[in-house]
């Protein structure tokens, strides 16, 4: 067992298994099994869509409940490169992945479901998740595009001189920032629309 959790890989494939065997098991108990048609596929997209925000919104609130404060309390300041040049990359790889892979099942979710066009010019009945699209939306795009190319800057992935390190670096922080307040009503959005929070 210890051999599963000491690689990424084979705990995440054994995550999958696990799902399958409850899948499994609850069909043989309830005699009730996965039927893979159009709901099924419309329920296993929301799923992957829950999972990649998980990601998504897990490191942000990482980033600046946790990394953002405690980076410059690190003494001796040398101790804070293990964390700009080996944590904070890996950090920002699956940050900006986790935002794509959100935004993208998102967007299929509401197309398969038949609400992307009500929902993205926010018509009656779809207020709620269109709100909650439209923030992710913002939010994903401050990733990229500003998130990002500030951090590549900030890290010394690319050129840049110590003030314009120090500046991105600031335009980083400050953007995340914004992303986090973004994310509490984004959240809220995207569940009141299915659970009456509106």
């Amino acid at each position: 067992m210890a051999s599963i959790f000491q690689s990424l890989e084979k705990t995440l494939a054994a995550g999958v298994v696990l799902l399958v065997a409850i899948i499994v098991l609850a069909g043989a108990i309830t005699g009730q099994w996965v039927a893979f048609n159009a709901p099924w596929w419309g329920f296993f997209m929301r799923w992957l869509h829950i999972l990649s925000g998980v990601m998504w919104v897990g490191l942000l609130w990482y980033l600046n409940f946790i990394q953002i404060p405690t980076v410059p309390k690190i003494e001796p300041a040398e101790y804070r490169a293990a964390i700009t040049r080996y944590i904070a990359p890996n950090v920002l790889y699956w940050f900006r992945y986790g935002a794509l892979a959100t935004v993208a099942t998102g967007l299929l979710l509401a197309w398969m479901n038949g609400y992307l066009v009500p929902a993205l010019t926010l018509q009656k009945g779809y207020y709620p998740i269109g709100v909650g699209m439209w923030l992710a939306l913002v939010m994903a795009f401050n990733v990229w595009f500003i998130i990002w190319p500030n951090q590549k800057k900030a890290l010394g992935l690319v050129d840049a001189s110590a003030d314009e390190k120090a500046k991105a670096g600031r335009i980083a922080m400050l953007t995340s920032r914004f992303n986090t307040m973004f994310s509490i009503p984004m959240l809220y959005c995207m569940a009141a629309q299915s659970h009456g929070g509106f």
